[in-house]
């Protein structure tokens, strides 16, 4: 009997009985000789110059609009994600593509003086060679682009490790940038821990998203390689209220942190500080913004918290909140796909796992603070700082404190959900590993600086 191997299987969240695919995943050995391709590939893809990856580059971005519609149905259906900001996603997908395509004429060095005698001195960065991309499901086409296009654009080629539960959103992103690369540039390669393994050990530079136990595993195994590397992990998002805040509109942030795409997003706020007299308006003005937003089908444009991902998430969801004082929600709603309805909880005892670990749901605690510093001392009190949300009318206020968060990005009335690409993305903590995503840092990342010694030949 001939044996086989593990399965990819992706259902849709929404609808469990609807099986967008099932393959088999292609095993260790298949991802080694993938990596050793994109080697082979990779010094034509340097050499063909500037031009050449710029606008290869942006004809993934044109590719992208072109495919826009078939692109979010087909996130909505695989990952369960609401129609609107799926079709978000695929333009800020487009935008990242079209943004690094003039990254290729960016300058990659410097020229320096010598500190004594003739010649010159040069810093030049040049790519590693082989990026290995390992990402989750929740953006399926937005995080890959984020991490392959600054590699592509200075000179990479890059192997792809898609999240079982995005494999088919992968392999369509792949096909669109596939028609503007040339063979061997950039490949998808499904599958799950013995392929993701296989990849870390065999590339020459790894930028990871997902869970932190995964993230930390992943950063031990390339560092002991002493190739670069970063992850991007848990978090366990703050917002802090002040009593001068607009408090509706705090409210109507902070929801849609909470409830947005089901809470599946590592910028999502998992805990409320209320500070002073902010508590009791917060507390109404919050539960009842929840309980007004759309839960449901994920096809429906008007739809903000749809299905989780599958049913351990579900369940992970109702395991948080059991026992304990509901604001809002706490149900299941009547569907047949894997939905919860946005909860709000207060009276959370110390030492809860909602006070200590990402539950990756639509789930918040409501916790009080006396004053600014104590907010602050609550907020730093986990393992995580990935973002922190403030809300207040008082600048001067949020100013004095925001430099004591331990978190990698805070936003001053704005949901703590929200990403500028061409900005610095990452946390503290154990929510990041390594340098920065995005923007300039990424283009940092993936080259390696190198100073060469000019100096003439006979000089004396």
């Amino acid at each position: 009997m001939t044996a086989v191997g593990p399965v990819i299987t992706s259902y849709n969240p929404a609808d469990p009985s609807d099986v967008l695919l099932r393959i088999p995943a292609p095993g260790a050995f298949e991802t080694v000789d993938t990596v050793e391709r994109a080697r082979a590939a990779q010094p034509g893809w340097l050499l063909g110059g500037a031009a050449a990856r710029s606008a290869a580059l942006g004809a993934v971005a044109d590719g992208i609009d072109a495919a826009r519609t078939e692109l979010a149905a087909l996130a909505v259906r695989e990952v369960g994600k609401p129609l609107t900001e799926a079709r978000a996603e695929v333009a800020r997908t487009a935008a990242i593509w079209r943004y690094y395509a003039q990254a290729p004429y960016e300058p990659v060095g410097a020229v320096h003086e010598t500190a004594a005698g003739p010649g010159l001195l040069l810093s030049r960065r040049r790519p590693h060679g082989v990026a290995g991309l390992i990402t989750p499901w929740n953006f399926p086409f937005a995080i890959p682009s984020w991490k392959a296009a600054p590699a592509l654009a200075a000179g990479n080629t890059v192997v792809l490790k898609p999240a079982p539960e995005a494999t088919a959103c992968a392999r369509r992103l792949a096909e669109v940038v596939q028609q503007a690369l040339p063979a061997g540039v950039f490949t998808v390669l499904p599958g799950g821990a013995t392929e993701g393994n296989a990849l870390v050990s065999a590339a020459d530079v790894v930028s990871f998203t997902g869970s932190t136990t995964v993230g930390q595993a992943v950063a031990r195994a390339a560092t002991a390689r002493g190739v670069p590397v970063q992850a991007e992990m848990g978090g366990l998002n703050a917002a802090i209220v002040l009593a001068d805040a607009d408090i509706e509109q705090a409210a109507a942030h902070i929801a849609a942190s909470i409830a947005g795409y089901a809470g599946q997003k590592c910028t999502a706020t998992s805990r409320v500080i209320a500070v002073g007299a902010a508590l009791e308006p917060l507390r109404e003005a919050l539960a009842e913004a929840l309980r007004a937003v759309s839960v449901g089908d994920p096809t429906d444009a008007a739809t903000v918290c749809g299905p989780l991902i599958n049913e351990h998430a579900r369940g992970q969801v109702g395991d948080a909140g059991h026992g304990l004082c509901v604001l809002a929600g706490g149900t299941v709603p009547d569907e047949p796909g894997w939905y919860a309805a946005p909860t709000l909880v207060e009276k959370v005892p110390a030492g809860h796992r909602l006070l200590r670990e990402e539950v990756f749901g639509p789930i918040a605690a409501l916790l009080p603070a006396d004053d600014l510093a104590h907010a602050v001392r609550i907020t730093n009190f986990v393992p995580y700082g990935l973002v922190t949300s403030v809300h207040t009318a008082d600048l001067n206020t949020a100013l004095s404190g925001l430099d004591r968060l331990d978190t990698g990005m805070i936003r001053v009335n704005a949901p703590s959900t929200g990403v500028d690409f061409h900005l610095p993305f990452g946390g503290a903590k154990a929510s990041s590993h390594g340098p920065r995503e995005q923007g300039r840092a990424a283009l940092e990342f993936y080259t390696s600086s190198r100073t060469y010694t000019l100096s003439s030949a006979g000089a004396t």
